[in-house]
């Protein structure tokens, strides 16, 4: 028996090792994602930005992504020029977005320069930020195409769950390291330690290039057939586009991602006003949904890599799903535990679905395809990111008209009387801090600690409501002025006056203030139905086509 021949992929120490290589190469991009996100404060007291130019800056990652269609571009420069070429430009991309990025936070402007009606610094940060979110995606569909390329038949889920694992670690770091490094290096500190992570990020790939060219010579020596791999066509979109099984495959993705990321940026709102969690306290539980999808994702992997059922494990994520947004929608469910518990499963869920998600796509498209096909992919889920928030906040605003205004009014009462009184006492940015954190401690402490039936806005008596919080606030501060405390004790004394006074006010009003996530909720529940829907269409598709979804990863040598 003649002794089969071994590809360098053949290796497992080799193919881990290019795994960490190509993994270590989007680190720093996970890192610089959210390394200002996590020192906005100082953004704001640094550089004076306003929580509008954050917006700005922020929602620049994908502003030539969607509508420049510059994802879908670097999907068809993948599969034309190769995971190398394509990776190397992507990591200087996303150093260059980095760099201008960098110049932009240290350099000096003239005071009011404005670009397109913009600060001139934050439109160029913007315009790094975009430039870096370019080659963020386009490094992000490379490595996919990688792993694939290095893990077929092998355990291709298992890796593409620690590829996300390790990238995930960089967003770990930045919420950890970024407030001290900006502390210590002023905000420079951060984007500094960015720029170096770019560069070992540039390193790596050009170490995983040698790793991967290598691969391409051991495949070459055993590689038996006469005719070269046919290349990829433009014309070849058009099999992905008409390609039954690809387009389950993405609706299943951009309805099941929607129905969780945008959860989690409503979450702590709404374990606030259904659930009653102290505010301080309520990013506790939406964050165990992140923090075990670094574990559970890896293991679901593997359990695909060796007994297979893609389909089958995609279809329990789904289910899950609904589990969870059925559980959150019933209304007189408002125990802090059960959230808790519903968001520990949603987690594993979470796991599930992507686990056996991404690795099945291989099963569907050729490979000299699957980097179009990767990018169309996360094009058509970036849009449903951005169109479903947007649907929740205007229906969370639309089934709670009275909500804002009754919460400006708690604002106003408290403000009109403050800045009255202490006015000689305070600076005004000191009283707008005290008022805004008085307003906020009286809203907070009614939606946690008080449970009304809220009456009819039209049944509210807006002011004598307004005249109650204003006589007594006015008494009780006039009484605090006598005892003539210092600065901070008085803020301190006054803030609590107000909060009491407020929250009695409100409460004995009955005022809404509390948001009704029910309708969202029920999105919620709509976007997870029809996720299982689309995972029962792809194993049923699996089934007549004989894509193999069901069938192991790892390929058994005979």
């Amino acid at each position: 028996m003649s002794e089969v021949k071994k590809t360098l992929r053949d290796s497992t120490f080799v193919r881990w090792t290019a795994l960490v290589l190509a993994s270590l190469s989007i680190f720093g991009a996970y890192y610089f994602n959210y390394a200002l996100s996590a020192i906005k404060p100082i953004l704001e007291s640094v550089l004076g930005w306003s929580s509008s130019d954050f917006g700005t800056y922020t929602g620049a990652y994908g502003w030539f992504n969607v509508f420049l269609f510059m994802l879908i571009i670097s999907g068809i420069i993948l599969d034309k020029l190769g995971v190398r070429k394509t990776g190397l430009g992507a990591t200087l991309v996303m150093f260059t977005g980095t760099a201008i990025n960098y110049w932009a936070i240290t350099h000096n402007f003239s005071e009011g320069a404005q670009i397109f009606g913009l600060k001139a610094q934050v439109f160029w940060s913007a315009i790094g930020f975009a430039i870096f979110g370019v080659g963020t995606e386009a490094i992000g569909i490379t490595i996919s195409k990688a792993v694939v390329r290095w893990f077929k038949g092998k355990e291709l889920a298992l890796a593409m769950g620690m590829q996300m694992s390790i990238a995930r670690l960089g967003t770990l770091l930045a919420l950890a390291l970024s407030i001290p490094l900006a502390k210590a290096y002023s905000v420079k500190g951060p984007i500094t330690f960015a720029l170096i992570l770019m560069l070992l990020g540039i390193i790596s790939f050009l170490t995983f290039s040698v790793l991967d060219r290598k691969l391409d010579k051991s495949e070459a020596e055993v590689n038996t057939k006469d005719e070269p791999e046919e290349e990829f066509k433009i014309s070849d979109i058009k099999f992905i586009i008409t390609n039954r099984g690809f387009w389950y495959i993405a609706l299943l993705c951009v309805l099941f991602y929607s129905a969780v990321f945008p959860f989690l940026f409503y979450a702590n709102d709404l374990m606030i006003n259904k659930y009653s969690v102290d505010p301080k306290l309520a990013g506790l539980i939406p964050s165990l949904l992140p923090l075990g999808t670094m574990l559970l994702t890896p293991l679901f992997g593997s359990i695909y890599d060796r007994k297979g059922k893609g389909a089958t494990i995609m279809i329990i994520g789904a289910l899950l799903l609904i589990l969870v947004h059925g559980v959150l929608s019933i209304p007189f469910l408002t125990q802090w535990w059960i959230a808790a518990t519903m968001v520990i499963i949603l987690g594993i869920g979470f796991s599930l679905v992507p686990s056996a998600m991404w690795p099945s796509v291989p099963k569907i498209i050729p490979e000299k395809q699957l980097g179009t096909a990767y990018a169309v992919i996360f094009w058509i889920q970036n849009i449903g990111l951005m169109l479903v928030p947007m649907l929740l906040g205007y229906v969370l605003n639309t089934t709670n008209p009275n909500v804002v205004p009754n919460k400006q009014l708690v604002k106003t009462s408290i403000e009109k009387v403050i800045k009255q009184d202490l006015k000689d006492h305070f600076k005004t940015k000191e009283l707008e801090l005290l008022v805004d954190k008085a307003a906020s401690d009286a809203i907070d402490t009614v939606v946690q600690y008080a449970h009304y039936e809220s009456a009819p806005q039209e049944q509210i008596n807006i002011n004598a409501f307004e005249n109650e919080i204003v006589q007594k606030l006015d008494m009780s501060i006039q009484q605090i002025l006598q005892q003539n405390p210092d600065k901070e004790q008085l803020k301190k004394l006054v803030r609590e006056q107000a909060k009491k006074i407020a929250a009695q006010t409100i409460i004995e009003y009955k005022l809404n203030i509390r948001y009704n996530y029910q309708a969202d909720l029920l999105i919620f529940l709509t976007l997870s139905l029809l996720s299982l829907i689309f995972a029962l269409l792809l194993k049923r598709e699996d089934r007549i086509k004989g894509y193999g979804l069901e069938q192991p990863n790892i390929v058994k040598e005979e």
